[in-house]
């Protein structure tokens, strides 16, 4: 069998004498919704940093598959050791060997974080089209090229346009291209910085609270939009939310952690039964309580 898209395995990440990921294994399969739950504190960002190259975790590996690769190649990409592109091999990279910069342009990672980074001075056009600075940057060869007019400058631009104002159409903020992104609402920023990791083409596309601070309306429209990367886009989504409303209605695997560790690891209905995850969301252990998507303080 193939392997699944993302692939962790004994993951352990310590800050001094503090364990923040303690032995952590979970697969992200192809097409499908991964959510990472837990209660604060728990350890989900960290474990997004590891992935995305922000920390370096001490121990463990964390294996992402473009394409066909199999446990084999896994295997001579493993032993090939550390030095100069020792962490990609055809359709494998090992994401613990790699910057975040690599992880972002040759694994397709894209990420957004918890507090939106937009450019708030900036169009939202704008805001689209920088996703593209890299293969702009590329097709320009370094500025020679488009100052020169070169035709795979302007067909890279044409692209990087094009590609900007499809999502701005997706996300419902075609008309206001040229609007500065800090004047739009609260929810329709969160939109736009989701519509910009697009922008970069990811194979997996990591969310760190998309939700946070949307109000009913704001979330039903964010679970459109996931379903929609995930169908039309070819993108698996791996996101950290608190909004349990939003986990159960969305995943297809939920993944959760309390003190750094995997404590379930299964569908939406088995996890909203599971007696260990009750008991680390409340802090108790009752037979007869049940998980539901209005868990305060979940």
């Amino acid at each position: 069998m193939g392997m699944p898209l993302l692939n962790v395995e004994h993951l352990t990440m310590r800050f001094g004498g503090l364990t923040a990921i303690d032995d952590v294994c979970f697969d992200v399969r192809r097409g499908e919704i991964t959510a990472l739950i837990g209660p604060n504190g728990a350890g989900k960002t960290t474990l997004f940093n590891c992935i995305t190259g922000f920390y370096k975790p001490g121990s463990g590996r964390i294996t992402l598959s473009q394409g066909d690769a199999d446990p084999e190649q896994l295997q001579k990409l493993t032993r090939s050791g550390r030095r100069h592109k020792a962490f990609v091999s055809g359709d494998l990279c090992l994401l613990e060997r790699m910057s975040d910069s690599e992880i972002a342009r040759r694994a397709k990672v894209a990420r957004t974080f918890q507090n939106i980074r937009l450019f708030s001075g900036m169009t939202a056009l704008e805001n689209l089209i920088v996703a593209r600075h890299n293969m702009l940057m590329s097709a320009s060869g370094f500025t020679i090229l488009s100052l020169l007019g070169a035709r795979s400058y302007r067909r890279a631009e044409k692209e990087a346009l094009e590609a900007a104002k499809y999502w701005l159409a997706k996300i419902g903020l075609y008309e206001r291209a040229d609007d500065a992104a800090g004047s739009l609402s609260y929810g329709a920023q969160r939109q736009l910085e989701i519509a910009r990791a697009m922008m970069t083409e990811p194979v997996l596309l990591c969310l760190d609270e998309p939700a946070a601070g949307l109000n009913a309306s704001e979330s039903a429209k964010l679970n459109e939009l996931l379903h929609a990367i995930r169908e039309s886009h070819g993108a698996s989504i791996l996101l950290i939310e608190h909004d349990m409303s939003v986990v159960m209605r969305i995943s297809d695997h939920i993944v959760v952690l309390d003190y750094g560790r995997k404590i379930a690891d299964g569908t939406a209905a088995e996890i909203r039964n599971d007696e260990t995850v009750i008991a680390a969301y409340l802090g108790i252990e009752d037979r007869d309580l049940h998980l539901t998507p209005a868990l305060p303080g979940a």
